[in-house]
């Protein structure tokens, strides 16, 4: 076990996975108008699942992308659905958020663990 997954527990993965899948939703947002683009989403429990099995974090990531099956097909080929990609930006980026949180306030104990207080 690595000394940052015993300080910071699955937290440090799981905001490498968030990241992650914040670029590749914000990708199919800025293909939206691109013909024959294809939406993809990381699957991010089967992601932290395959991290917490040894997989690397790239690793992870690689068996946990799937292409997005839009609700309403397009002429153009384009499956990216802006309501779709928006909503599931705005939950990642808060569940970014709360894991980085979490991790500074442990860096914060850490830090004045460390210092005596």
């Amino acid at each position: 076990m690595m000394a940052s997954e015993k300080l910071f527990g699955l937290h440090a993965t799981a905001l490498q996975l968030r990241s992650q899948r914040m670029m590749m939703l914000a990708s199919n947002i800025a293909n939206a108008a691109t013909p024959n683009y294809k939406a993809r989403d990381l699957d991010f429990t089967k992601a932290l699942d395959l991290a917490q099995q040894g997989a690397s974090t790239d690793g992870a990531i690689e068996g946990a992308i799937a292409y997005r099956v839009p609700v309403q097909a397009t002429l153009d080929g384009n499956t990216v659905e802006m309501a779709t990609e928006q909503t599931a930006f705005a939950e990642n980026a808060l569940a970014y958020r709360s894991s980085l949180s979490f991790l500074q306030g442990r860096i914060g104990t850490l830090t004045r663990a460390l210092k005596g207080e």
